[in-house]
């Protein structure tokens, strides 16, 4: 019997066209559906199989680390987001 590994993912969901985009920084992966739902159930799926081969290889420990990740008592935890908002950024334009 597989271990089952739980933990909560911030994933940010955005409409570009007619499609909508699932993304997490915290393991920078992203895909996208034609409604919310159906990006929701694709990154659900893309998690699964990104665990899985990130275990198969060996380099679990070493990849959710690089990504931020801390492990406590045998548990993994995902980098916390501590703010969510939009920045208004003002640049010289460069033509």
């Amino acid at each position: 019997m597989a271990a089952i590994f739980s933990f909560k993912l911030p994933v940010t969901i955005t409409k570009q066209g007619k499609r909508f985009v699932a993304y997490s920084p915290a393991l920078d992966i992203s895909t996208s559906g034609k409604s919310k739902k159906d990006a929701q159930k694709r990154f659900e799926e893309l998690v699964a199989l990104f665990l899985e081969e990130i275990v198969e290889r060996g380099t679990l420990p070493d990849v959710l680390s690089e990504l931020g990740w801390r492990k406590a008592q045998k548990k993994w935890s995902p980098p916390r987001v501590v703010s969510s908002k939009h920045l208004g950024i003002r640049i010289p334009a460069f033509v």
